[in-house]
């Protein structure tokens, strides 16, 4: 659902997501609906106007009278465009076309910040957007039968919109029918004639274990699930196979087949985005010289079937590309049981990796020491630490566990147990988050309660931060201080974007005024997200999940009062960033030496707001030995939401685009670095710390 409205010589629109994207023109005339252009959109309104201006985005020109694609130089030289007709490409965070007639230019203004399109003369121009996120329209029932639960699955990936390489755009996939428990395997008639026969199968034993980790690779490759019962092979190994007969690949029992599910899936995955290369979408890559090494076909491969394009993957040898793929950026724990499978649909729309659950136990110290390793690597010292006991009362315990990590960025968990580096997440969490997109405000509210007055100074530094932050997107910020129980209850069942509680926590819950309060007791939470910024809030945040919120971060155990203000105000400066919920709290626990105290729960991929960057960007300093001013400078660009993007560095020494997930390094001068963190809104993680871009730029100025 695309929503747009004009105002100020701006033209405003607004997502299901919530996600907003301002393009303005000082001639700007909005004349319309428009009609349909020959690219995917959701919306297409008619303006005319000489000049239009987007924030900093990829974008590139395709003539449609010779096809020919021309694409906007990194380095700012503007493109000039002869006289003809074009679409635009503008890689926004709502994804938006230009179809016109004529000449023009497009080039970038205030340093890497805009996007100009500049006309000759007053022209009309359709504009067109789709956005990133959808809603699912429909939903399977599925009964507690493996053999039905594969069928289901088989049906899920009816949601991508192309079986070509292009389904490696995130905006090419969209979010997959949801599941639903029921007595019968009931699938809609509109999913049945969706879904695309690609003559890929696999076959596989009828189990929940073996179902759950297939799911992903089944989805992506938009495969058949047969199961062996079904049909009555006598074969008991996992199989990948064409109808065709050009592909049978044997793949491992349990537990290896998690193994062999991951190089399947991520190989596929980064050839297909290669392949893509050569369409109408393409860009230039730096991994694409992959292509010319193995010697693929990428033409050949993008117009072929996906089986024919399949059989082509499985004769690369992983070991060949292994070095050369993005990190994978998401990956599930599940319990792979009949009460979880409908939290699937969710983990498939985020391309999760699907892992079976194991932990063991945190031996000793080891949860110090691991924060410690953690805090020393970033080149830190304890004395940077102060004493002062964050509260009196007795914490809430957690029994915390140590979880057995697999490939991934970032890890999530839905099983039992209270596993350190992971989001603890449950299927009510994306459930709830769906009611907030369907229900989506034009601006985004936070409240702050500050029920401690000696934490006075984070409650200072959190509500400036939001403050300034409501100058450049739509926020209102209001501030409650020392509440009773029951005005926190309002406040938590009150319609909130996101609450910051900042205080303290005991076994009875939220410190109040008159006692405490248990979350547990709020008839129901209307918080969207929260930051319960107290000792051992855990147990308190799992309770707000459950009564209706979608994510939140929260503690372990006692935490410092300092540290609680270090990790509070860098963890509200990347979230109205549009950092998500277990990024932002990842990078923000650096600052401190117990880390490991913080965690999230409920849907950690889920972000506040959305911020300029379509991937949040993170860029690491090092100065060089024997150089002082000079930096190693590395680039670090993914999303649990963009899987399939892209990302230029803004350096004027950069040629290339990288696939999100790929960290991009360079030497720059500290003028150079200067330059490159006033212009781009990112985290920055220099001398042991963590800031933000705009805060640290000028440190750097010779």
């Amino acid at each position: 659902m695309i929503e747009w409205a004009m105002g100020d010589n701006t033209l405003r629109v607004t997502d299901a997501d919530n996600t907003e994207l301002s393009v303005h023109g000082e001639t700007l005339v909005v004349d319309g609906p428009g009609p349909d252009i020959p690219r995917p959109v959701d919306e297409t309104v008619v303006v005319t106007t000489d000049e239009l201006r987007f924030p900093h985005a990829v974008t590139y020109a395709c003539s449609l009278s010779t096809t020919a694609q021309h694409e906007l130089d990194p380095d700012g030289t503007p493109l000039s465009l002869a006289p003809d007709e074009y679409v635009v490409d503008i890689d926004a965070e709502i994804k938006t076309y230009l179809r016109f007639s004529g000449s023009a230019t497009i080039s970038k203004a205030g340093g890497y910040e805009e996007t100009v399109v500049t006309f000759p003369e007053r022209t009309r121009v359709i504009v067109g957007f789709r956005s990133r996120h959808e809603l699912p329209t429909e939903t399977i029932t599925v009964p507690d039968s493996p053999t039905e639960l594969a069928t289901a699955i088989s049906h899920l990936a009816t949601a991508h919109k192309t079986d070509s390489p292009d389904r490696t755009y995130p905006t090419l996939r969209g979010h997959p029918p949801l599941l639903e428990r029921g007595n019968h395997l009931e699938i809609p008639d509109t999913v049945r004639e969706k879904r695309i026969d690609t003559g890929i199968e696999l076959l596989v034993p009828a189990d929940y274990e073996t179902l759950y980790v297939i799911a992903p690779l089944a989805y992506y490759l938009q495969a058949t699930i047969v199961p062996f019962d079904a049909r009555g092979t006598e074969s008991n190994e996992p199989t990948l196979r064409s109808t065709d007969g050009s592909i049978e690949t044997q793949l491992s029992s349990m537990p290896k087949l998690e193994r062999d599910v991951e190089q399947l899936l991520r190989k596929a995955f980064f050839l297909d985005c290669l392949v893509r290369n050569v369409g109408l979408h393409g860009t230039d890559l730096a991994e694409l010289n992959v292509i010319d090494a193995l010697g693929v076909d990428a033409q050949g491969l993008y117009d072929a079937p996906p089986r024919e394009r399949l059989a082509a993957y499985l004769d690369v040898p992983y070991a060949a590309i292994e070095h050369r793929l993005p990190d994978w950026h998401l990956s599930t724990y599940v319990a792979p049981t009949y009460d979880t499978v409908e939290a699937l649909p969710f983990l498939l729309d985020r391309m999760s990796m699907i892992y079976m659950p194991q932990t063991s136990e945190l031996e000793g110290k080891e949860l110090v020491e691991r924060s410690l390793e953690d805090f020393y690597r970033a080149g830190r010292s304890p004395e940077n630490a102060d004493t002062r006991g964050a509260m009196n009362g007795a914490v809430a315990s957690v029994d915390i566990v140590k979880p057995d990590l697999k490939t991934g960025r970032v890890h999530g968990w839905l099983a039992d147990g209270v596993p350190i580096d992971v989001f603890n997440t449950t299927p009510e969490a994306y459930h709830n988050r769906l009611e907030y997109i369907e229900g989506p405000s034009s601006t985004t509210s936070i409240c702050i309660v500050l029920n401690d007055p000696e934490m006075a100074c984070e409650h200072d530094d959190v509500a400036s931060i939001y403050r300034q932050r409501s100058s450049e997107l739509s926020m209102d910020v209001t501030v409650l201080e020392s509440l009773t129980s029951s005005e926190l209850a309002r406040v938590f069942e009150a319609d909130h974007d996101f609450v910051h509680y900042i205080g303290h926590c005991e076994t009875d819950g939220l410190r109040c005024t008159d006692g405490s309060l248990s979350t547990s007791n709020v008839d129901e939470s209307n918080a969207q997200t929260f930051f319960l910024n107290a000792c051992g809030s855990y147990y308190e945040g799992v309770d707000l999940i459950e009564n209706g919120s979608v994510a939140g971060a929260v503690t372990f155990q006692e935490v410092l009062n300092e540290h609680a203000v270090k990790v509070g105000s860098m963890f509200a400066k990347l979230l109205v960033h549009g950092f998500s919920f277990e990024r932002a709290l990842r990078l923000a626990r650096r600052r401190i030496m117990m880390g490991k105290d913080y965690a999230v729960v409920g849907d950690g991929t889920h972000s506040l707001v959305h911020g300029e960057n379509q991937l949040p960007i993170t860029i690491t300093l090092e100065a060089l030995d024997g150089e002082p001013s000079r930096y190693f400078v590395t680039f670090d660009c993914y999303s649990t939401r963009a899987t399939g993007s892209y990302y230029y560095p803004h350096t004027e020494e950069n040629e290339f685009a990288y696939l999100s997930g790929t960290q991009s390094n360079m030497t720059l001068t500290s003028s150079e670095v200067a330059t490159v963190l006033k212009e781009t809104d990112a985290s920055v993680i220099y001398d042991g710390d963590v800031y933000w871009s705009n805060d640290i730029w000028s440190h750097f100025v010779q």
